[in-house]
Parts: structure tokens; sequence; C-alpha cells
């Protein structure tokens, strides 16, 4: 804005200089041709006429645009005559009228310009000093005022943009809070977050508090996730510690039980009859069998291998497990209950699925004592087919319930059981919640003092026919009337 008024102020008046340098220079041809007329004067007396300007020039000039005589207007009102060199500066000028800009040593700076008149030219110019002083005041004016304007502009800049950056200060004084939080080790909570006046959207200094309050968010949420995780990895290498340490204890058994029998047929057959070792040795071989065995089945259900699948009646596989269950345990009440408005039809592996019922009846068995009442249901709803094995035993310990489908686990956590068969190895509820996981369904346990029920939940085969429906009834009937007999009592 300064330069540009400036810029303004100095074209208008150097275009107002010009103005009067051309009514000079009229004025001088105007008195010229008056003297020239009255008495043929040829000096530059024109300049003793009344209105001339102090420091007013006048110059004549020949036809090769020299300069002949020079005066120039003095403070006192007279003339003083232009040395050579003063005239030399002047030279070169044509009479056409245009504006000039020379310097005269001595006088100063001029605009000059030269008329032609009579064929007498006459060069008149006035000086640019006036203008020149007018310019310098303007510029120092504009320069102070400039100069004020930006001082004052950048103490308010300053003020406004400190007032402006005190959320941004807040924000990163909470970064540097949060970098020096442990969080490296341990559980990290807490974290400080930045004010919500200063998470505003509608400002930068908000867009980053916000931005960093979220990375705050995400920080704590990967810093739970990694605790759970080494949690969980931790829990895993203990699982994995006491199933080594179970397995080795499991097979450990009936491989000292061979061995001992072994070493007392070898001292002689005075010490052992050898038919009685020789059982000893089957039994404990088949139970070793039987542990490995529930591991490698175990093994390849965790690797996801497929298992055989058809078309399995639940229904036939329950009622044929009863009957399994009250011939190995007569000392139990053994009832069977087939709840069918539709063939209990499911797809999967037959053999499997009749361990799974085998296994819950000998659980039932197993750890309830005798005179106990196991009632095994058979349920179709619709989805899915439903299996219950309720007892009235003593039930289920509170704090074995949430982990009673995970390996190894037992009632008796003591590994000094005087007969094995009394506590099992602790893999049967792992089957059964493997084997039902591999079949699409799900296993359940609830336990209370006199009531415990295993509840199994498996995706009913799709298609069942009407004539299968229509053929339901009869077969539940029957079968729900066998089971529950004076025999199976």
């Amino acid at each position: 804005m300064a330069l540009t008024s400036v810029f303004a102020q100095r074209a208008y008046l150097l275009g107002n200089l010009d103005h009067r340098v051309t009514d000079a220079a009229e004025r001088s041809q105007g008195g010229l041709q008056t003297r020239a007329g009255q008495e043929r004067d040829t000096g530059l007396g024109f300049l003793d006429e009344r209105g001339q300007a102090v420091g007013t020039l006048a110059a004549r000039v020949d036809d090769q645009g020299t300069v002949t005589a020079a005066e120039v207007v003095t403070q006192d009102g007279g003339q003083r005559t232009l040395t050579a060199a003063q005239r030399a500066a002047l030279d070169g000028i044509t009479a056409d009228g245009t504006l000039h800009t020379r310097t005269v040593p001595g006088v100063g700076t001029y605009r000059v310009t030269v008329l032609g008149g009579d064929g007498i030219p006459v060069l008149t110019g006035l000086p640019t000093s006036e203008v020149q002083d007018m310019i310098r005041r303007l510029v120092m004016i504009e320069s102070l005022v400039a100069g004020a304007g930006l001082a004052v502009a950048g103490c308010v800049c300053a003020v406004v943009i400190r007032r402006q950056l005190r959320p941004l200060g807040r924000v990163a004084a909470t970064a540097v809070e949060v970098s020096r939080a442990p969080l490296g080790h341990g559980e990290v909570t807490g974290l400080v977050r930045v004010p919500d006046r200063d998470t505003d959207p509608a400002s930068e200094a908000g867009q980053v508090g916000a931005a960093l309050n979220r990375m705050i968010d995400h920080v704590e949420s990967s810093l739970a996730q990694r605790l759970r995780g080494e949690e969980q990895l931790r829990r895993s290498e203990e699982r994995m510690r006491r199933f080594v340490a179970d397995a080795s204890h499991e097979l450990r058994t009936p491989l000292a039980s061979i061995a001992g029998y072994a070493e007392l047929m070898n001292r002689g057959a005075g010490k052992i009859e050898p038919t009685l070792a020789w059982r000893r040795v089957s039994a404990e071989s088949a139970r070793m069998t039987g542990l490995v065995e529930d591991l490698l089945l175990l093994a390849r259900l965790d690797e996801g291998r497929p298992l055989q699948s058809g078309e399995v009646d639940l229904a036939a596989v329950v009622t044929e497990a009863v009957w399994d269950a009250r011939a190995g345990g007569d000392g139990h009440n053994w009832q069977l209950a087939l709840l069918l408005d539709a063939p209990a039809l499911v797809l999967g592996d037959q053999a499997r699925l009749q361990q799974v019922v085998a296994n819950l009846l000998a659980n039932a068995r197993m750890h309830t004592p005798v005179g106990t009442t196991v009632v095994t249901s058979v349920e179709a709803t619709g989805a899915h087919c439903v299996v219950r094995v309720i007892d009235d035993g003593p039930g289920i310990p509170q704090h074995l319930l949430p982990t009673v489908f995970e390996r190894f686990t037992r009632g008796d956590t003591s590994r000094s059981r005087g007969d094995p068969a009394q506590g099992g190895s602790g893999l049967g509820l792992a089957i059964v919640a493997a084997i039902s996981a591999a079949h699409g369904g799900r296993v359940q346990a609830e336990s209370v003092p006199g009531r415990t029920e295993f509840r199994i939940e498996l995706p009913a085969a799709q298609g069942a026919t009407a004539e299968h429906a229509g053929a339901a009834e009869p077969a539940a009937r029957f079968r729900a009337a066998d089971a529950t007999g004076p025999a199976g009592r």
C-alpha cells in the first residue's frame, strides 16, 4: 500500500510539473513574440516578466539543438546566466514539445521542453526539487506508518497465535505425559487424554487432539490385547505342562506295572503265578493302549481331520449305549426317554457318536454312588437333536465345572490313586467335547448337588421324509418301554 501510494503520488506530481513546464514554455513564447514585435529583442528578457517562478530556466537553442544562452530565476527574483558547462547539459533537445529530465551541474534536476516560435526555439524548464522533496517526505511518512502498523500487527498476531496455540501446547503436554508411561511392561490403564475442549474438529489443534486421543485408545486396546495374549500363552503353557505331566504319569503307571510283573516272572514261577501275571500285563497293556488311542483321537480332532459322515439315528445309538451301561453297571438305575416327534437323525460318524454317549454314561457310573438314577433322553427340536444325561448324584464341584471338558480334569487331582478304574484318565469328557465340536455341535454341563446334567446339541440331518416321521412315534414308545421296564431298574 505504501509503495502504491508513493508511485501514484509521484506520477501525479510529475504530471502536474510537466503541465506547469508546458504552460511556462507557452508563456515564454508569448513574451518572446511580444518583445520581438516591439523591439526585436533576441535575448531572454521575458524572464523579467512578473509571474515567473523561482528556479525557472530559459535558454536559446539554435537549429542544431545547441544552447547558445541560458538563464535561471534566482531566489531574489533576478536572473543568473548559466556557464558553458551548465549549458552543455541542456544540449541535444529537439523543438518538438516533448518533456525531458536533465540535471544541470550546480543548479539541480529539471523537467525541460523546447518550443519553436517564429523560427527561434526556446528551452523552458522547472526544477523537480519540490516534487522530490515531497516524495521523500511521503516515503518517510509511509515508512514510519508501515513500520508502526507492522509492529502493531506483529504484536496482535503474536498474542492471537499464542492464544490459538494454547490447545496445541496442552496436546503436546498430554503426548509428553503419555510418552513417559511404562508401556513396555505391566498393565497399562488410565492413560491421560486430551481434554474435550481441545478436541474441537473445527480447528487444527482440535483435530490433532482428537487424533491423539484415538491413538491413545488404540495403544491401550493393543496393550490390553497383548496382555490377554500373554496371559493366554501363559495359561496354554501351563496346560501343556500339566498335560505332558498327566499324560506321562498315566502312561508311566501301566508301564511300571508291566515292567514289575515281567520282573517277577523273570525271577521264577514261585514269585507269582504266570497266569495271573499275564492277565495283569494284558490289562495294563490294554489300559495303556486305550489311553494312547484317546490321545491320538484328540490329536486328530485338533488337526481338523474329517470324520466319517453318514446318517445316524441318535435314538438307536443312545438306546444301545444305555443297554451297555446297564450291563456294565447294574448298581445304578438306568432310564431311557425318547421324546421324539420326528426321527433324531444327524450326519456324522456313528462310532464316534456312540463313544460320546458311552463316555457320558461311564462318567455318570464312575463318579456317582451305587443306587444313583441316570436318565438319558433324546429330543428332536427342528434344526437340532439333543441328548441329555441327567443323574441325581452328588454333583460336580463348582470349582471344576468351568474346566470339566478340559483334558486330564479329574475330581481327584492327586496322581496316587490306588485303583485307576476309580478315577479315570480325565480324557473322557474332553473327547466328548472334541467329537461334538467336530460334528458342528456343542456340549454343556450344569450341576448342583442332587442333579447333574450333560447336554449335547447336534445339527439335525436335513431331508427327513414323512415316512420316517410317521414311524417315529411307535418306535419311540417301544424303546422307552424297553428301557424303563423292571429289568432296566
